[in-house]
């Protein structure tokens, strides 16, 4: 145990509790924005800012104490099992209206509302407009700052973010945030643990548990005026470019209000709505773990394919501020080419990266430890550090009681279970026994490969005193101490 020497200075342990809260940003006094719309698109108990103007981190620390005790004596309706007379109180019925009953309503009318084939086409593009602001804007940009853009381009995300109808810059960033800081535990959002669908759509669709509310620093959001700007006004911005924009667009130059309003509104809608619901579902269920394996993002193709790029999330988890997501000049990310593309006409700036020897650092971690784990799963044979320690007495003693015995670098092998097996024949194993072959089985008869070493190494039952096979021993020792 370390003593502390006269007058040296004392290094200062971090305070966990005032890194947590700075984490979550409740050091600051920030500007609260009300949209007047409840927790669109989301779980408000789970995600809500609760950031004033005036309130300090006190404050903040005494509601949450006051909360936990609510929720001591009595259960949270998501605690509660569902029953005929309670099933209703589970469900966060603005969100299924949403997500759910509107879509419905959509495929209706299109049964009776023909597609014509310039409002698809409109639709197709209003859907790569509002997909590739959710990915690149409200992801990439504000949620992880991959990089800066000028007010143009965060104006075309703001609005056609918006038209995606899965929330505020604001609480989509807030919660996403959280997902980061949490993922895979109670406090994630989406927790991937509770199924495909839970974190696809449940998540949305039922009322989470508040003791589980957590926090993340959204500071920087907030100083976005634009930010601002779309949550004050979310749902004005919302229902126009979403539904108005697209119905006035193909009823005006395709004579198609009615379709417009359909396909290129509310079903468009849905469909990113879905797409990017996979990022939260799929890319934590198919796919490959090149980085890490111990939480549940993967990289698959089939992923990226329906989010713009979003399918590498193993990458992502790993390497959250790198403005790619795909780094493989083959793998599909759209996203990425148009963040590029818009820092090539002025529009972007600032593109982080995170350096190659960082990326393949955590390829060559991970994969040693899947090759770690499949050697713990194989025989390497006796320890060197766990086998007794002979002298030459003892090994010819041993010999004499007609065992197999064989000394080879310094180890005593017992061959004899395995001497009808030798490649090289019986009678050149048997001409060894009790001998030091060392010289022999490593090229004065043959070169052994791996596999020979490799099996030797079952057959140890000795160490020769003052050997090479006792100084590997001991040298073993210490590494395992």
């Amino acid at each position: 145990m370390e003593t502390e020497k006269p007058n040296e200075p004392v290094l200062e342990t971090v305070d966990v509790l005032k890194a947590n809260i700075i984490a979550a940003g409740t050091n600051k006094k920030t500007k609260r924005i009300v949209n007047g719309f409840g927790g669109m698109m989301g779980s408000k108990e789970m995600t809500a800012p609760h950031f004033d103007e005036q309130a300090g981190v006190a404050d903040i620390l005494e509601k949450d104490a006051q909360e936990k005790a609510k929720w001591a004596k009595k259960k949270h309706i998501s605690e509660q099992p569902w029953t005929l007379q309670n099933w209703h109180q589970h469900i966060n019925w603005l969100n299924m209206m949403l997500v759910i009953f509107f879509p419905l309503f959509g495929l209706y009318l299109s049964l009776n509302t023909p597609l014509k084939w310039q409002t698809a086409a409109f639709a197709v593009f209003h859907y790569s407009c509002s997909g590739i602001s959710i990915t690149g804007g409200y992801h990439r940009l504000w949620s992880h700052k991959a990089y800066d853009a000028h007010w143009p381009l965060r104006i075309f995300y703001a609005l056609f973010g918006a038209a995606a109808v899965e929330g505020s810059i604001k609480w989509w960033g807030h919660s996403h945030r959280i997902h980061h800081r949490y993922t895979d535990t109670n406090r994630d959002p989406y927790d991937a643990r509770k199924g495909f669908w839970y974190s696809h759509l449940g998540w949305m669709l039922v009322k989470p548990n508040p003791k589980y509310k957590a926090r993340a620093d959204i500071a920087d959001l907030i100083d976005d005026w634009i930010v601002r700007v779309q949550h004050k006004h979310y749902l004005l911005i919302m229902l126009v470019m979403g539904y108005i924009y697209p119905m006035l667009i193909c009823g005006y130059f395709f004579n198609d209000y009615k379709g417009g309003f359909v396909y290129a509104g509310i079903l468009r809608a849905f469909s990113i709505q879905q797409a990017t619901f996979c990022v939260n579902s799929l890319a934590h269920w198919i796919g490959v773990q090149p980085f890490d394996d111990r939480r549940t993002p993967r990289d698959h193709w089939i992923t990226a394919l329906v989010t713009f790029g979003e399918g590498y999330h193993n990458f992502h988890h790993e390497f959250p501020s790198d403005y790619r997501n795909a780094i493989k000049w083959w793998q599909f990310d759209p996203t990425k080419a148009l963040i590029w593309i818009s820092s090539k006409l002025g529009l972007a700036y600032n593109l982080k990266t995170f350096s190659q020897n960082a990326i393949e650092q955590g390829l060559v971690q991970q994969q040693q430890k899947k090759l770690d784990a499949m050697r713990r799963k194989l025989n390497w044979g006796t320890p060197l550090s766990n086998l007794p320690v002979w002298d030459k007495a003892k090994f010819l003693e041993k010999c004499k009681e007609g065992k197999g015995l064989v000394i080879i670098n310094g180890i005593v092998h017992d061959v004899s279970g395995y001497i009808s097996e030798h490649p090289g024949g019986e009678p050149l194993l048997r001409a060894s026994l009790g001998k030091d072959a060392t010289k022999a089985f490593n090229g004065g008869v043959y070169l052994h490969a791996n596999a020979a070493h490799n099996l030797l190494a079952t057959m140890r039952v000795a160490v020769m005193r003052d050997s090479v096979g006792q100084r590997r021993a001991e040298l073993e020792l210490k590494k395992s101490q």
